[in-house]
């Protein structure tokens, strides 16, 4: 089980530099720009940076609360999308065989952008079926014992109950898999390496290594927030049918991680036993399933992603 002691360190420094961790390598997004880091097939490392291009630092209502929590969801799904790709690249094999219907299609209408369209495609597709999962599915499933109960808060309640479950099997599950356990691994190196930053020491593998792998301000712990948010914004709308009960769900997904980011941001800023109490079960999945324990050479990697985003004025990324 998490402990005080693995998370509340009390950096010197707090920061909102975050990443994702890729194939083989890990992002870090900065005040000013991305940074991606691959370890490519033949051990060397690949950086590549770039400025960040976002639409709230020309409409500044983007910014404002709860409306920013919206917008950074949104970008964080578009960067993580377009780095995740970039890693893939690397590690691409060769296929000899002939191109479909459906490949040439897209070659003829996209030309050299096809294969970039072909991902975003398969990634809306793979989003649908999430949402059909882990929205839908929990709440017919609920439904099913809707005589038995008539509270509507109930019925909200064990929907999200259902839901947690059903996320907590799937990463346990995938948390298996060899190749997703080395993507977990280069998740820890970013979180040590944070870590690392904010007791500003040196960015160092000896230095790294010895701090934890649990972050609070994780976006597995922000997803959690999400789920447990939702519960209570769905009982304002009682139990209707199910189609209304969907629709419902989906329209209200932007208020509620408006919610859910403005709630992480005050935790995020504190070191309290009572932070560490609402941040507990983000860090609990992160032990169980999404955080592995990296090696240096993951280390490695995850240090010049973050040295690629830092900015002279540590007063720009304050959490």
């Amino acid at each position: 089980m998490p402990k005080i002691k693995d998370v509340e360190r009390k950096p010197k420094h707090c920061t909102t530099i975050g990443g994702q961790a890729l194939i083989e390598g890990v992002m870090m997004k900065g005040p000013k720009d991305i940074a991606i880091a691959v370890r490519k097939p033949d051990n060397q490392i690949e950086l590549k940076k770039e400025a960040i291009k976002s639409p709230s630092t020309k409409y500044k209502f983007l910014k404002w609360p709860f409306i920013r929590g919206v917008v950074g969801l949104v970008e964080a799904m578009v960067i993580g999308v377009d780095s995740l790709m970039y890693s893939v690249e690397f590690y691409e094999e060769e296929e000899v065989t002939e191109p479909g219907k459906i490949d040439k299609f897209f070659d003829k209408l996209f030309k050299d952008k096809a294969e970039k369209v072909a991902m975003y495609i398969s990634v809306f597709i793979s989003m649908v079926i999430a949402v059909g999962v882990f929205m839908l599915g929990p709440t017919l499933i609920t439904n099913l014992i809707k005589s038995s109960i008539e509270a509507p808060i109930i019925l909200n309640l064990i929907e999200g109950l259902i839901r947690i479950l059903m996320f907590l099997a799937y990463v346990t599950a995938i948390s298996k898999l060899k190749d997703i356990q080395r993507v977990f691994q280069y998740h820890g190196a970013e979180h040590k390496t944070i870590h690392c930053y904010e007791h500003e020491e040196e960015l160092t593998v000896e230095n790294v290594r010895k701090h934890p792998i649990l972050h609070p301000r994780c976006g597995t712990s922000f997803l959690f927030m999400v789920m447990i948010i939702s519960i209570l914004v769905f009982s304002f709308f009682g139990w209707p049918n199910p189609l209304m009960r969907f629709a419902i769900r989906i329209a209200m997904l932007p208020v509620i991680a408006g919610i859910s980011y403005e709630i992480n941001r005050i935790i995020g800023r504190s070191n309290s036993r009572l932070a560490y109490l609402l941040s507990y079960p983000g860090l609990f999945i992160q032990q169980i399933a999404t955080v592995k324990e990296p090696d240096g050479s993951q280390i490695e990697v995850a240090i010049e992603a973050l040295k690629g985003v830092l900015v002279e004025d540590k007063e720009a990324d304050r959490w």
